[in-house]
């Protein structure tokens, strides 16, 4: 594909080095932040610092939104200096954002009545795959803006396909109900074995290739074990997902009672003022409901994370 020119909306934790990837691969870059140093950071890759959204947006092929919520990316994209009014007709918007399908419908058939592609295109594989250049894309929308996409995308990661546009949000409604159930399976089975006494490390390590594997077990059960809860994926925005999906789950008539439980003990971990904390840190719930005095002071790493 030939370079294109790309208005990138919102260069956090996670959307800092997904643009990162972008100048890398040679396309020209326009990088907007409600934090403005976090997108100053990006210059020296080349990338050009804009004002506002619409200055990002303007005579764009693409543009992509990595913000934190539904409501944000409605105001980015839709305020009153929203991108969608300064693009092109022609081009495609790219929402990477987590943000409720029916809010990628609506912005998907808002888009379109401006002739613009849309594509919604979660991701997962959280900061580590963002700096790797390796998420997983779940991207709704049809084929042909997928496929003017999809170039772009894959400068990031791996995209797939998987339905009309709302279909990427569903599917990382699914993802994140998947990642939080483990989770706390995961911090249950470390405080099970932890209090039985075994070394929660080496059971860990035993476990590794079994049937109980899971990037899970690799990557957040040592945080757990070491009480490292620097965030990655802070927990506040885990159970932003797990609402989202039991709220959509109720719209289809659906019951989900290992998801039900789960977005409580996130509830509970954010309640207790952990919400800034790595989603790792849902072994504190288990720790306060089990052993009080063992886990509800802030450990070193936790203290940072917070700060």
């Amino acid at each position: 594909m030939s370079p294109a020119t790309i208005g990138f909306l919102g260069t956090g934790l996670m959307g800092a080095p997904m643009a990162r990837h972008l100048c890398r691969a040679g396309h020209a870059v326009r990088v907007w932040n409600r934090t403005s140093g976090k997108a100053a950071a990006l210059a020296a890759e080349g990338a050009r610092i804009a004002g506002d959204p619409r200055e990002a947006a303007r005579g764009a092929d693409a543009v992509i939104c990595m913000v934190s919520s539904g409501p944000v990316s409605d105001e980015v994209l839709l305020g009153p200096e929203g991108a969608l009014a300064a693009m092109r007709p022609g081009s495609v918007l790219a929402v990477m954002s987590s943000i409720p399908v029916g809010t990628a419908r609506r912005q998907a058939e808002i888009a379109a009545a401006s002739g613009v592609g849309y594509v919604d295109a979660p991701v997962s594989g959280g900061e580590a795959g963002a700096v790797a250049g390796a998420l997983a894309i779940m991207a709704g929308g049809s084929p042909e803006a997928f496929a003017q996409l999809r170039p772009i995308l894959a400068a990031m990661g791996r995209p797939t396909h998987v339905g009309p546009a709302g279909s990427g949000q569903l599917a990382k409604l699914a993802n994140q109900a998947i990642v939080a159930s483990t989770l706390v399976t995961v911090a249950e089975a470390i405080t099970f074995v932890a209090r039985g006494g075994a070394d929660p490390a080496k059971v860990r390590e035993a476990l590794l290739g079994g049937f109980a594997d899971s990037t899970i077990l690799r990557q957040h059960a040592p945080r757990m074990i070491e009480r490292n809860f620097t965030p990655g994926g802070p927990a506040k925005y885990q159970l932003k997902d797990t609402g989202t999906a039991l709220a959509h789950a109720a719209a289809l008539g659906l019951t989900l009672p290992v998801l039900s439980l789960v977005d409580r003990l996130f509830a509970d971990l954010i309640e207790s003022g952990d919400g800034d904390l790595d989603h790792s840190a849902i072994i504190r719930t288990l720790w306060r409901r089990n052993d009080p005095a063992a886990g509800p002071a802030p450990q070193a790493h936790a203290a940072s994370a917070a700060s």
